[in-house]
């Protein structure tokens, strides 16, 4: 896990080292073990270095194979890098490290861009081939690690996170109107390519882009998620269907304790990290380091799940680690919170994961979390209504989105109100091939796109920002294959994720599994008062925020006296919601 950088000329002028320290300086956090910068003429690469696989200086990055004649720089795992490795050696390569980077660069010698299908794991690379001056960029199949790219006529830039790339001049920084409608309607998910600014982009999951020396780009999409069952599906029962979910499972958290330093699991004490403690106990890792954190109560909402997290840490024995976080300290975080977003995330788990990600790196540089479960194996309250539906499109965006476009005339000011993006987004995925149904078009949208751009990017950024890495085994893109295929009527069962809930039933204790469904809570994110209100109200009634003029100030002033009552479908605040953007602009000078 690391951070990458770099610039690409397509003018014939030599690209700029100094450009590429500056965004390597920004990414400094995702990598405090190490730097390196790589320049060739029109090509210069940057590399902030996490150890965690192959810790000696061999496997530094940006890494050149002089021989193969490839350069590259690489952020992620490949967790089967072993396998290939041996698979390599046997075609007569040589290795000079032991990690999974060099992997990377035998296998594109080998298997040219086709080699990323077989990769396990999370991944976004960049490769130069140094006889054409060819450009690979490839982000792996769910979106687990970020690559974005800002570009014009005369040359690309590219690094782990958007900021990094607005340290340099150049970038247009005005809102993009389309990333705005999504982020206010499509509860803050802004689908790739589109960011909230229109000088950045995002490249795509499971894309391979391609990028000739005069700057000719080509794209290609290596990995679609269906939903149609194969030939060897037929004729399978339920108990069939759980048992090749918990051997998927215990084989993805198995591939993420591939490294060279101890792995530790962030427990919410939810069924999703409590069972990822039980299969790595079941697999024989003992004094396994337990994470979690709770937040003060707030308008009688409760702030934390230690009941739950503590239940399976006496029943696991593990190592446990409780960070109990006052509500003074929330605002003394926000700043440092909001400076390590990439781009503007709503949810509450920010600071949660922030927080909690300092406390766990001084204990250990990776974890597994749970995210995903709840996307691939249909734990949300809207998938089973769309069982039947017969306009999914219409049900899905009513207990989805945060408001209707109608909602959204009275929130945003005249000048940025256009088409239904969102609505429209949503209609064109639903009638893509490949899911039949209303609830599995739902859940293929939400495990592709909204996972992709809330829960997944949300515990990347705050972890990185202490370089921490994330792991995530209910996204092995085997297992959640799987999910998909298996049918609907088994996920939706139990209140959700039911075929889960029974595989789990064999590996932790059943109050965890029958427990109401929770999730990561700040109370006080969500129940402005205080001083995180006073906060926010200075930041949107600021001047850059009138000189903005990206809201009714009417609409924002009545969620600001009284923002309990003013909460989305999905349980967010709406003055937080608005607040957010605002802050983040703020933060970064945008």
């Amino acid at each position: 896990m690391c951070g990458i950088c770099g610039e690409i000329r397509f003018d014939g002028k030599s690209a700029s080292i100094d450009n590429v320290k500056i965004m390597s300086d920004r990414l400094a956090p995702r990598g405090p073990d190490g730097s390196g910068i790589l320049a060739r003429q029109h090509i210069a690469f940057g590399h902030r270095r996490l150890k965690v696989i192959d810790l000696s200086d061999n496997a530094s990055q940006p890494m050149t194979d002089t021989d193969l004649g490839l350069s590259l720089v690489f952020n992620g795992c490949i967790y089967n890098y072993k396998e290939l490795r041996a698979e390599l050696s046997k075609k007569g390569y040589s290795f000079f490290s032991n990690g999974d980077s060099e992997v990377i660069i035998k296998a594109y010698h080998a298997w040219g861009k086709d080699c990323v299908k077989r990769f396990q794991g999370m991944f976004a690379f960049v490769l130069l081939e140094m006889n054409s001056g060819l450009v690979v960029m490839v982000r792996d199949r769910l979106g687990i690690k970020p690559l974005y790219l800002s570009s014009t006529s005369k040359y690309l830039r590219f690094a782990s996170s958007l900021t990094a790339l607005t340290t340099l001049d150049g970038v247009d920084t005005t809102i993009d109107p389309v990333a705005l409608h999504h982020y206010m309607s499509f509860h803050a998910v802004v689908p790739a390519p589109n960011t909230m600014i229109k000088g950045v982009q995002k490249l795509p999951p499971a894309t391979i882009a391609t990028f000739k020396p005069d700057g000719k780009r080509e794209d290609s999409v290596y990995w679609n998620l269906s939903f149609e069952p194969t030939a060897q599906d037929e004729g399978k029962n339920e108990d069939q269907w759980r048992g090749e979910i918990l051997e998927a499972l215990r084989l993805a958290v198995k591939r993420r304790l591939v490294a060279d330093v101890p792995v530790g699991v962030l427990l919410s004490g939810g069924l999703d990290s409590s069972l990822i403690v039980g299969l790595l106990t079941e697999a024989g890792q003992t004094d396994i380091n337990t994470f979690s954190v709770g937040f003060e109560n707030v308008g009688g909402e409760e702030g934390n799940e230690f009941v739950y997290s503590d239940l399976i840490a006496d029943h696991f024995s593990t190592r446990h680690h409780k960070i109990a976080v006052p509500t003074a300290e929330l605002l003394k975080a926000l700043p440092d919170v909001i400076a390590s977003m990439s781009e503007p995330m709503v949810s509450h788990d920010n600071i949660g994961f922030y927080l909690l990600s300092k406390a766990v790196s001084e204990h250990v540089k990776v974890v597994q979390s749970g995210q995903g479960a709840d996307e691939i194996f249909a734990g949300y309250h809207w998938y089973p209504p769309l069982s039947h539906s017969i306009d999914p499109v219409a049900d899905y965006t009513r207990v989805f989105c945060d408001r209707d476009h109608k909602e959204m005339s009275s929130l945003l000011q005249p000048e940025w109100m256009s088409d239904d993006f969102s609505r429209d987004f949503i209609a064109t995925n639903f009638a893509a091939n490949g899911a039949k149904n209303g609830i599995d078009k739902a859940l293929r949208l939400d495990t592709t796109v909204m996972l992709v751009d809330d829960p997944v990017k949300r515990v990347d950024n705050m972890t990185m920002a202490w370089g921490l890495e994330a792991r995530v085994p209910f996204l092995d893109h085997e297992l959640v294959e799987l999910a998909a295929r298996t049918p609907a009527r088994y996920k939706i069962a139990q209140d959700g994720k039911g075929i889960l809930k029974d595989a789990a039933r064999s590996v932790i204790p059943s109050e965890v599994i029958d427990r109401p469904k929770g999730y990561f809570p700040v109370p006080a994110l969500k129940y402005l008062k205080g001083t995180v209100l006073e906060h926010v109200q200075d930041a949107l009634t600021s001047q850059a925020a009138q000189q903005r003029n990206l809201f009714n100030p009417d609409t924002v002033n009545r969620f600001i006296a009284n923002p309990s009552a003013h909460i989305t479908p999905l349980r967010g605040s709406m003055l937080w919601q608005v607040a957010l953007l605002e802050l983040w602009l703020q933060q970064h000078k945008l």
